[in-house]
């Protein structure tokens, strides 16, 4: 099968599935007192600097989870986009699990604004209110979109003057990056970003994230939360020595890179197609439209790719660091047949 629904759809970087194969030889101390550990943490140090302190998890929802826990407590809020990860797809993980009221705001591009949250900054030192204390972004969006590296300090800037966080979901960090052709510093920590969910098996890894700190008081408890939140891996080598080629020699840059080049080929045989329509910015490697219904009914048929919006026919396409020319030159084949 060859599909156009997800990113984590996508198979292991050879050079990942290597590294997780001599991982496995001997044994190893548990729970992270480990070489791989060790080497993975100073890798992520040298990409994120020396501020950066990082805790391997096992997924996404866990990251966001215990990420979330360490910047608030059980009566504080969580400003958010509508579209947001940790509101639609998480099952009310986050909330459920930090105690906070999650308040989503409207969007139309996936991203929030400082003029968006600065309506929700009130009632601070009232008790009768929930305290508003970290802003979760995602980068990039949940719709393809991404932030820049000025409108994530916007943001930042506008949270700190108030005594807040601001959290990125990084799970398609690598892509950000890539299109915006900046570091992964550069658009977190040195924008401002006081903690982050970064991820990588949207880009090659095989599962894994690591929640990283870039801020004392916030790394402080971050281990009692990974363990409450049975984020705690045994046998964390596993975990950990995927981050290693991930981030030598710009893997990561590589896949994102080979994935955000293949949604522009995709979307540009998309785009000849009169009866289609884009919804979003062409920014990354998910691809946002409007396909005639009857259209997308005989594509699914062949090919897997999810609806985002089935009311108006919105559908979405992703590609991945593994998508191939074929596999373009297929889905265009068979389009020709449809649309």
């Amino acid at each position: 099968m060859r599909s156009f629904a997800s990113d984590n759809n996508s198979g292991v970087h050879p050079l990942i599935m290597d590294a997780l194969i001599k991982a496995n030889k001997d044994h190893a101390v548990g729970y992270g007192d480990d070489y791989w550990t060790s080497a993975a943490t100073e890798k992520l140090k040298e990409v994120f600097g020396e501020k950066a302190s990082p805790f391997f998890v096992f997924n996404g929802t866990g990251a966001n989870s215990v990420a979330l826990q360490a910047v608030t407590r059980s009566f504080h809020s969580v400003i958010c986009a509508q579209t947001a990860h940790i509101y639609v797809d998480e099952c009310g993980a986050p909330a459920r699990m930090t105690g906070c009221t999650i308040i989503a705001i409207p969007t139309e591009d996936g991203k929030l604004t400082p003029e968006q949250i600065k309506p929700h900054l009130h009632n601070f030192g009232v008790c009768h209110h929930a305290q508003p204390k970290t802003v979760y972004i995602s980068q990039v969006s949940e719709l393809g979109t991404v932030y820049t590296i000025e409108e994530v300090k916007a943001i930042a800037d506008l949270l700190h003057a108030h005594d807040m966080y601001l959290h990125m979901d990084g799970a398609r960090l690598a892509n950000a990056c890539a299109y915006l052709n900046c570091t992964m510093k550069e658009l977190t920590v040195d924008a401002g970003v006081d903690i982050l969910s970064f991820g990588g098996t949207k880009n090659g890894m095989m599962m894994g994230e690591a929640v990283i700190s870039f801020r004392p008081e916030i790394t402080e408890n971050i281990h009692y939360f990974r363990k409450q939140s049975a984020q705690l891996a045994s046998k964390m080598r596993y975990l950990s020595a995927q981050f290693i080629p991930y981030l030598e020699n710009n893997l990561w840059l590589e896949n994102a890179t080979k994935a955000n080049q293949q949604a522009k080929k995709l979307a540009a045989i998309l785009q000849q197609y009169p009866k289609i329509q884009f919804t979003q910015k062409i920014e990354s490697n998910q691809l946002f439209l409007i396909m005639p219904a009857e259209a997308a009914k005989k594509l699914m048929e062949k090919y897997f790719f999810y609806y985002w919006n089935e009311e108006i026919s919105e559908v979405r396409f992703v590609t991945s660091w593994d998508t191939t020319d074929e596999d373009i030159r297929q889905l265009e084949q068979a389009l020709k047949g449809i649309v």
